[in-house]
């Protein structure tokens, strides 16, 4: 793919410049800017599809509506490339996603043209009404409020409950939906059909907008009357289209389906809709990946494909002969395995079956799979139902996005001691997604809930063999956390067999000092424990496996045997593995010297994950180092 001449972008710093364009020149903004976002991210992996898909969109807001001082609400963040291109940071965009670089997502503390973070999903609608409430209490009325949402977060219960309060507040928000027919998979369920088949005659809203001008003009139209007005026109198009709509039905003014690739026409739109008063909806149909043809082709594989060749589109992969599988390969293989074996399984998943390998048992099982869009707290509550009947649902949820699922799993699964296998994904550090999606949170989330199990395997064998015990009858509800990217093991395909529940292990005796982990950071806490070996210091190493229930047996050895010991967890310190091992010692007259390793009391930004490990004291010489103290 040849690379366009990027001149134009050369002068536009700011929104401000883009508006001082002729209206004829924003097809080639739109060129050069999807030319921008091609060649960058070949080099520097980042969310792709999606910002290509939006490109008009995002030029179009900007050219119309006054920002930074009208606020522009993105959802689903990862859509956000060009908008950072546009407001002043094309120079930093090399930088997106390193270390100190452009965050993953936009960040009110990063830009101003930023109003509100999105790094996850359906929240754009609430925030965007709660600042077009604030602007008319605040004598702002000219503010121009736009929620940008789709990508699938039209799936998400958030946006129907910000859609419900639009329709009864006053407010003149616009709601511009992007729908290009996918979240990161392509999007399911009824909602997806209907924004397919919903259609609107362009000449009856065009009449509507200008009988509703007459109106006013004339004194017949005001505030008082607009509503019912409102309500007999939804009814009266209701009846000459045949086709009730959900939009209009909750008296929000509906645009569309309109093409959201003609840069022009999208502006024309815009300056016709944006000054009337009341909610409204913009539809508009997009392709992911537009203007990329292996990403039009596969936009599943193109949402984030790591380095690709610009020209060609081909994707530029490691070489992985002879590298431990990921995470969430082992997960797939296994769940089918295990769902050969046991009828009873069957897995949910909320619009991540690729990125969580589901995909391996939906292709093979596409009966007992279910992808339930981005409904995380749905996708608890509907295994609950399954486990309630006898299922066993395997629910792979990524640990970031399980925070949205918190109430489900109390109120739905753990208080009724259902038979559901949580299965958290992307647990800990993630690396350059940043703090939107670290799992820094779920074990201190999860430990105070009762009648769950909490887990996390050190290496690929005690993933499957947790997985396989977990399917065992009358477990109850039972948590599975592991990272991404890839294991330690090669030969990760070992016989399936229970593991005790409670039970943690010891890895090597020591004499003054223990360290005790959880989960995969127990590797790295290997390589520092044989490091200090060659220097003379033994140290003692536990994988404790169970954060709930806690290996009591163990825990004693070790506080009688130990005078000092380290605790690491990949999670915040407080809440998790070390706030447990304290109470313990506390409970049990034990005082040996504790030290808790995990994430700090704040939010840890983007960047690799080695990177990372070592700034948040993680890493193999950090531990070393305390050590050694």
């Amino acid at each position: 793919m040849k690379k366009d001449n990027n001149d134009i972008l050369d002068g536009i710093l700011l929104p401000e410049d883009l508006r001082k364009l002729p209206i004829s020149q924003l097809p080639e903004v739109c060129d050069a800017l999807r030319q921008t976002i091609i060649q960058e991210l070949a080099s520097n992996p980042g969310h792709f599809a999606s910002s290509l898909g939006v490109v008009e969109i995002t030029v179009a807001i900007h050219y119309v509506f006054n920002t930074p001082y009208d606020r522009i609400v993105w959802d689903v963040g990862h859509q956000a490339a060009g908008h950072k291109i546009l407001t002043g940071r094309r120079k930093q965009f090399p930088t997106y996603r390193h270390l100190k670089g452009l965050r993953p997502f936009p960040s009110p503390e990063e830009s101003e043209y930023d109003t509100f973070s999105c790094g996850h999903a359906s929240n754009s609608i609430s925030a965007a009404l709660g600042m077009a409430v604030a602007a008319r209490m605040n004598g702002e009325a000219d503010r121009q409020v736009v929620a940008v949402i789709g990508d699938g977060s039209m799936s998400g219960g958030l946006a129907y409950e910000g859609l419900n309060n639009v329709s009864s507040t006053d407010n003149n928000l616009l709601i511009i939906l992007n729908d290009n027919n996918m979240s990161i998979d392509h999007s399911v369920g009824g909602m997806k059909h209907y924004l397919h088949q919903m259609h609107t005659s362009r000449m009856y809203n065009y009449l509507r907008f200008r009988t509703s001008q007459r109106l006013v003009k004339w004194g017949i139209l005001n505030d008082s009357r607009r509503q019912k007005i409102i309500r007999f026109n939804n009814s009266l198009k209701s009846l000459l289209t045949n086709q009730q709509n959900v939009f209009d039905g909750m008296n929000i003014r509906y645009f569309g389906p309109s093409d959201g690739h003609n840069v022009v026409e999208l502006v024309t739109t815009l300056r016709q809709i944006k000054d009337m008063k009341g909610p409204k909806l913009l539809h508009l149909h997009t392709i992911k990946g537009k203007g990329f043809q292996k990403a039009e082709e596969n936009p599943t594989l193109y949402h984030a494909p790591g380095k690709y060749d610009p020209n060609t589109g081909e994707q530029i992969h490691d070489p992985a002969n002879g590298l431990p599988p990921k995470y969430q390969d082992v997960f797939g293989h296994t769940l089918l395995e295990l769902a050969r074996a046991n009828d009873k399984i069957v897995g949910v998943t909320p619009a991540m079956a690729t990125g969580c390998s589901m995909n391996i048992m939906m292709n093979e099982m596409p009966d007992r799979t279910f992808d339930v869009g981005i409904a995380e707290g749905h996708a608890v509550t509907f295994s609950g139902g399954m486990a309630k009947d006898g299922l066993i649902p395997f629910c792979n949820i990524y640990s970031s996005f399980a925070q949205r699922a918190f109430d489900n799993i109390i109120h739905d699964v753990a208080l009724n001691r259902l038979n559901v296998v949580l299965c958290l994904d992307r647990a800990g550090i993630v690396g350059q997604d940043g703090p939107t999606h670290h799992g820094a949170f779920d074990l201190a989330m999860l430990r105070p809930i009762p009648n769950l199990t909490i887990c996390s395997p050190m290496n690929e064998h005690e993933l499957r063999r947790l997985m396989f015990t977990a399917q065992k009858p009358d477990m109850g509800p039972f948590v599975i956390r592991y990272p991404r990217g890839r294991g330690v093991l090669t030969d990760w395909q070992c016989p399936l067999e229970e593991i005790p529940v409670g039970k943690g292990r010891c890895i090597s005796e020591g004499e003054d000092t223990a360290i005790l982990s959880l989960g995969p950071i127990g590797n790295i806490v290997v390589e520092a424990v044989e490091q200090l070996a060659k220097e003379g210091i033994n140290v003692g190493h536990y994988d404790i496996r169970f954060l709930k229930p806690l290996d009591e047996e163990l825990l004693g050895h070790v506080g009688r045997k130990y005078r000092r010991i380290i605790t690491i967890e990949d999670g915040v310190r407080r809440g998790g593995l070390g706030s447990a091992v304290m109470e313990f010692m506390s409970e049990r007259g034990l005082h040996p010297e504790i030290m808790v390793l995990g994430l700090p009391d704040n939010f840890v930004e983007h960047g690799t994950p080695e990177e990372l490990y070592r700034i948040t004291g993680l890493d193999k010489d950090s531990i070393i180092k305390v050590v050694r103290k």
